[in-house]
């Protein structure tokens, strides 16, 4: 089993007071309970990241620091995007690549997320590429070659130094924010399916986590039947209790508890 990775995908909530305050409290309860068996993210909105990773920094908070997004250019004139290595600069170690409200919002095709994954791991930094289907494609049967397709044209041909910094959430688009949560069969049938194709493409030991109105009531089940590295978290992310709750529960499934 892989070692859990755990990432709190904040979306557009919380400036920058909330987000240092949410640091600070879990800061304080990893300093008194530390997760020695899983890897914690947080993933503010730009406008956070600085004062994140300086309380991070400053407090020693056992995480680390994602971006969002990234641009696929490394510089230019490019309005409202953010490079790699702006990032870098401020100690963001993560990135997240086509997730599937940047793909249905701002028209990231698989080119898109193909070239701004490159980007990414060029630059040394993690890259967490998601996929998952919408809910008209799972009715018709189609969901496992559609999510084999969007493996394929953001992974196929990727350079070997390179692999080794790819993550893979597995984010159904109708579960996301909706309070569904795709059931543990459907989530360990996914999973097994995209670790496949991954070993396919010469991606053999790729962590592949779940994202999906994931919380702190369903979050064991998920660890223990749906076979997952982890968890790509929303909403409950945004509260120190229950993303800790969520991280503890994969802690615990990796340490043998559960």
């Amino acid at each position: 089993m892989n070692r859990p990775l755990v990432i709190g995908n904040w979306k557009m909530n919380l400036d920058y007071v909330e987000a240092v305050h949410l640091v600070q409290q879990l800061g304080v309860v990893l300093k008194s309970k530390p997760l020695e068996h899983v890897d914690l993210v947080v993933v503010p909105p730009f406008v956070d990241i600085r004062s994140v990773t300086s309380v991070v920094e400053s407090e020693r908070v056992a995480l680390e620091v994602g971006s969002q997004h990234a641009s696929l250019h490394d510089a230019g004139a490019h309005t409202g995007e953010i490079s790699v290595s702006m990032l870098q600069r401020l100690n963001v170690r993560w990135v997240l690549v086509g997730h599937s409200e940047r793909r249905a919002m701002y028209a990231m095709t698989d080119e898109v997320v193909a070239q701004t994954l490159r980007t990414v791991v060029r630059q040394g930094l993690g890259a967490v590429l998601c996929v998952g289907e919408e809910l008209s494609v799972r009715e018709a049967g189609e969901h496992r070659d559609f999510v084999t397709a969007q493996l394929h044209a953001a992974l196929e041909g990727l350079d070997e130094k390179s692999r080794s910094l790819v993550t893979i959430a597995y984010e159904p688009v109708w579960a996301i924010g909706t309070g569904l949560t795709a059931s543990t069969e459907q989530v360990h049938d996914m999973t097994e399916h995209i670790r496949t194709v991954a070993a396919s493409l010469s991606l053999d030991e790729t962590r592949v986590l779940y994202g999906g109105s994931v919380n702190a009531d369903n979050a064991a089940a998920l660890m223990t039947e749906g076979h997952v590295d982890g968890f790509l978290v929303g909403g409950a992310s945004l509260k120190a209790e229950s993303f800790l709750v969520i991280a503890q529960a994969a802690n615990d499934c990796y340490d043998g508890k559960r």
